[in-house]
This record gives C-alpha cells, structure tokens and sequence, in this order.
C-alpha cells in the first residue's frame, strides 16, 4: 500500500518489526547522529525518537538504513518502476510482449501529479526557530535539515514539468542567519536549481523555493535520483511512491506536497549571499564556510501528527551508501542508453562517490589483438565526464569489456587489479586540468568548484603480474618510514607531513625527493605499478576501504600524481617507472571527521545494560 506521510509509514515498519521507539529523551545535539551512525553500521531497524531533548516533533532515523528496508517500502512498486526503466531501455518491448506491459497506461498516468486546493500541511504554521535542531559533528556551524527536498521551478518557463526537486544542503540556524527568517542553501553549480538561479539572475528576479522535509519516502528517493533531462522529480516519486502525488499551491505561489510533514516556503534573492557551514560532509571531511545563496522565510508549515526525518553524513559508509545501492539498482539498465559502448559505471562509496569512478567500456576499433590499446575507451572517457554529476569525478579507471567479460564493476579489489595489469603509464594517463570538481571536495586547494581530472585507460593483455610483498631491496630516502602492501600492485609509504600547499607538486620537497629517490629502482619495482605516500601506511594498508578514502580524498591529480622516470612529450604526460600518489593530507585541506569524547561516552551509557539503546545498537 502507498505510504502517503510519515505517520503511515512509520506504521508499516512498525508492524513489520523494521521500527523501534525510544522514549527516553535524546539530545538532537549530537547524540542522536552519533546514535544513527551506530545504527546504520548494526544494520539496525528505523528509530522513532519520541521525545527529543528540546523539541516538541518525534524525530525519525535510518529509514533507509538498508536495501533491504528500501525494498521493503517500495514493495508495491518496485516491479512497475522496473517495466518503465525496461521500456527507456528498450522501447519496442511494450509491442513485443503486451502482456507483460498491461497496466502501463496507469503508469504513465501516476506520472502526474494531481493538484489540489487543500492539503494537511497548510494546517499548521510554526516560527523557523521551532523546527528540530539536529547538529551532527563538532565543528558544524549550526543545525541542519538532512534529508530536505529543495523544491524550485524554472524562472523562464513555469510549472512542474520543468521542476527540480533535489536533496541540497539546508542551515536552519547559526552563524550570522535571522532565527526567525533566514535559512542558507547549499547547492552545487550543476545542479537543477543552480541553472533556476542563473535564470533569476539574468531576470533581475527573486527565484521562489520550498524545502520539503518528510512526506511520502518517495519524494526523498527522487530528490536523489539522476533523472533523464525531461523526467521531473515529481513524476518519478508518482511512479515509486504508486499513487500520483498530491500538490497543492501555497502563498508564495509555488506548489508542495500535500502530505508532506514540513515545508520552509520561501524566496532566494540570487544576488545575496551568507556564510554557510562548517559542515561534516560525505567525504568524511568538513566543508567548510563559504558564501552561498540564503532563503528569505515566508512560512513554515507542518502537517498533524509531523514527524522530522534526519540522516548523517560523514565518511562511508553511512546511509545514503544505501541510497547509491538501491539508486543503481533501478537505472544501472539504462546506462548504455544514454553513454553508447558504456557497460557500466560506479561511484565508489568509500572514496566519497565523486571523487573516484571505475566504468567498463568497449574496445572494438582495433580488433587485433596485438594492437589493442584504448582508443574508443577514451570517447567513452570523455561521454562520462560530460554527464551530469559524472562529471565532478576526479579519478575515472575505465577498463574494456572485451579483456575480461566477467570483470565485476563493483569487485573494486578485482578492478583495481584488472587495470593495473595491463596499464601503460607511458600512453593510458590523460589529465583535465583547471576544470570543475565537487564543491565540497578541498583536495586541489584552488578554491570552490576548482582542481583536476584523469582518466586512466587500460586495454589490452596483462603486461605484469602484480607483487603482494613488499620489495626487499627497495629504499626509501631519510624521513620516509613503513612501507606496506595496500592491493596487489599497490604500497603505501609513510613520508613525512606535508610542507603545506605549493603550486604543483615538484615543489613538494618530500614527494619529489621520494621519486627522484625510487628512479634508479624502477624495474624493482615494475610488479608496483602503483604508489601511495601516505600519513601512515598502517592505517591505509589496513582495508581496501581506507587505502580507498586516503588515496582519492586526499589528491588532486594534477598536483599529486608524479611518475617514476616521466616526460612530457607533445603535451601527453607519461613514465616509465611506477606512478606515485601524494595522499598526505595538506594544510589547505579540510580537517577530517571526528567524534566527540563526551558525546561517545554519554551514548556508550545509553547502549549499557539497562540503558534505553540496550541491544538497539552497537
């Protein structure tokens, strides 16, 4: 059955044993985050907190903590949902088996959704300064709205059908913004609402914007979802949520879910600004404070019986890792369709998502095998790079399908392998310099939005097989300390702390004393293609995960990547011996994440025997 609000879906997994209630007070103060964090790595239920500490609305975490529990809220759905994404696939299905496309009218008919004059959450109004004030980190400049659903048109052609509906970061309080009528939004230059506000820049307009918190579990999930261009948001949660989604048109002419939980309605003046921030971000870093966009309140509505939804961000996996899983889910079918010669394409999780993709390709310009090398695999590159939030990639591997039909996209272990065996440092690295990356992504230290590219291509036979044990006549120069096997084919090395931020990286005294230093041991080396200097090589050798976070959130590749023995020719730069990483964290970086001692302790106390989180969570 469609869940329409929260209330109903809380009901469900209630009933399904997917949900517990905590009654004891929790403080929305750092507490409840550390508590979701926990939760989401138990693989716990969805938590209803009853009584927040200082606020008078239940607060609701880890709905989407798992797969499984996705799966489980969008059961009725899912199999229509899949009909519409085989038809994008292949369009001439619903001629070839009809049967099997019966209801597709009804289908296509959720995909509308169905105004109204009235709506619950015209029912209650509230000041700003009432709202849950959740703080998840430290250092964060304030309270925010986490799972918020940002709600604007566009500016020259009004209406739904050029809506976006997108999951942008909201600050309800703190810093310098008014209490009662001031909000910061975060959102990044490609996004849907970033091409509204240059739209009311170039009209001399103030652009109209309604945050959605709560409302049916279907808003959330197409808030997130990498829609085609011409599929609103609105008409994707019709499809997954089952039913068409009720709207109704508010003062400030704009239109919100009827059963939505919350709505902040309000306007942007697309030439003022605030500092927003610090925020703990999904790269396990913070953002720090920066000037963005402020939403001048007009009215904060919430329905009877609201219930505030909230996750964490911080270094994966947390939950929107389940986001990503169930998102892939649904359109990994469609890639091809849109990147011809393009098999497949994943974020990783554990390097913050933008910052590294691995995709397989198809290599069929030069079929003999002798020759084979990547030619087409770079158009793919390029297709990739240009597509939407593809393109705030930093690190794109692509390997060819052809190599190894069996190559599992999401074995990163076995990828890195794959690619690593057939590499050529001399002809597959191709560098995009002083180009846009993710604006919450600090690694360049060239400001908001600024830093660098690589693609690295590899097709071809296995060139080399891959060392699994550190060197023994390898040396290192005087301040670099141990050495470790983070993959196959890969060390990390730990070298002394970064000498702050230079203008590349030959003018790095460590990183280049190292590969000056391993030059005349090249081909001692030739079974490691790959090296990393690192902070601490234990840490980073620990896990694929945390060689993963290290190496792709704390390099920028025009800066950070130096070959053994390279050259520049015709502009291509290349090597002959290993490529080395600087993955230091440097000065002009964001500190990363950490807990609060006395937060830990206090939720240590309430997971204890006898505590109210006894058994909930780890």
């Amino acid at each position: 059955m469609p869940h329409r609000n929260l209330t109903e879906t809380v009901a469900d997994l209630e009933s399904a044993g997917q949900l517990v209630r905590i009654d004891a007070p929790i403080d929305p103060n750092l507490e409840m985050a550390e508590i979701q964090r926990r939760l989401y790595l138990a693989g716990g239920p969805a938590v209803l907190f009853t009584q927040p500490r200082g606020c008078r609305f239940p607060m609701l975490a880890n709905l989407f903590g798992t797969v499984e529990r996705m799966r489980f809220l969008f059961r009725d759905t899912l199999a229509d949902v899949e009909k519409l994404v085989e038809l994008k696939t292949h369009p001439d299905r619903a001629m070839k088996k009809p049967w099997r496309y019966w209801n597709l009218p009804s289908l296509l008919w959720r995909l509308r959704p169905k105004f109204r004059r009235q709506g619950s959450i015209l029912e209650h109004r509230i000041p700003l300064y009432d709202l849950p004030q959740l703080k998840c980190w430290p250092m964060d400049g304030g309270a925010f709205v986490t799972l918020p659903q940002v709600y604007s048109e566009d500016p020259d052609r009004p209406g739904w059908m050029k809506s976006n509906l997108g999951m942008y970061r909201v600050q309800i309080s703190g810093n310098d913004y008014d209490r009662e009528r001031e909000v910061g939004l975060h959102y990044q230059i490609h996004r849907g609402i970033g091409v509204h506000h240059s739209a009311a820049v170039r009209r001399g307009e103030k652009l109209r914007v309604n945050v959605i918190v709560g409302g049916p579990p279907a808003l959330a999930v197409s808030a997130v979802m990498p829609l085609p261009e011409g599929l609103p948001e609105l008409a994707f949660a019709g499809a997954l949520g089952g039913r068409r989604l009720r709207m109704i048109t508010a003062a400030n002419g704009l239109p919100m879910p009827a059963e939505a939980d919350f709505v902040i309605s309000g306007t942007i003046d697309p030439m003022r600004t605030k500092p927003e921030g610090p925020f703990g971000d999904h790269l396990g870093y913070y953002s720090l404070r920066h000037e963005f966009p402020v939403l001048s309140v007009d009215a904060v509505y919430h329905r009877p019986g609201a219930i505030w939804p909230f996750t964490v961000v911080g270094r994966p996996p947390q939950e929107d890792t389940s986001f990503g899983e169930f998102i892939h889910e649904l359109t990994g079918p469609v890639i091809p369709t849109v990147l011809p010669g393009v098999k497949a394409v994943h974020a990783v999780d554990a390097a913050g998502v933008h910052p590294l993709l691995l995709a397989i390709g198809s290599e069929r310009y030069v079929p003999y095998a002798e020759q084979r090398q990547p030619q087409e695999l770079l158009t793919q590159a390029n297709a990739i790079l240009g597509q939407g939030q593809l393109s705030l990639a930093k690190y794109l591997f692509i390997a060819a399908h052809e190599d190894d039909p069996q190559l599992d996209i999401h074995d990163i272990a076995s990828f890195f392998r794959h690619i690593l065996q057939r590499v050529d440092w001399s002809r597959d690295l191709h560098f995009q310099t002083r180009t846009t990356i993710d604006t919450l992504d600090y690694s360049a230290g060239e400001g908001l939005n600024a830093g660098s590219k690589v693609v690295v291509a590899a097709a071809g036979p296995v060139r080399r097989e891959l060392g699994t044990q550190v060197p023994g006549d390898i040396t290192l120069p005087p301040g670099f300390g141990t050495v470790r096997v983070a993959l196959p084919g890969v060390l990390a090395i730990s070298g002394p702390k970064h000498e702050g931020f230079q203008a590349s990286a030959d003018d790095e005294p460590a990183f280049k004393r190292l590969v000056e230093h391993l030059g005349p041991q090249a081909d001692r080396l030739e079974t490691f293609p790959l090296i990393t200097l690192v902070d601490d090589a234990d840490f980073a050798a620990k896990n694929l995960n945390n060689w993963v976070w290290v190496a792709f959130t704390r390099s920028n590749p025009a800066a950070d990547l130096l070959g053994v023995k390279d050259f520049t020719r015709r502009k291509h730069y290349g090597c002959q011996g290993p490529l080395v990483m600087d993955a230091r964290w440097k000065p002009h970086m964001a500190p990363p994440l950490v807990e609060d001692p006395a937060v830990t302790r206090r939720v240590d106390e309430l997971a204890a025997p006898g505590g109210p989180l006894h058994g909930r969570i780890g």
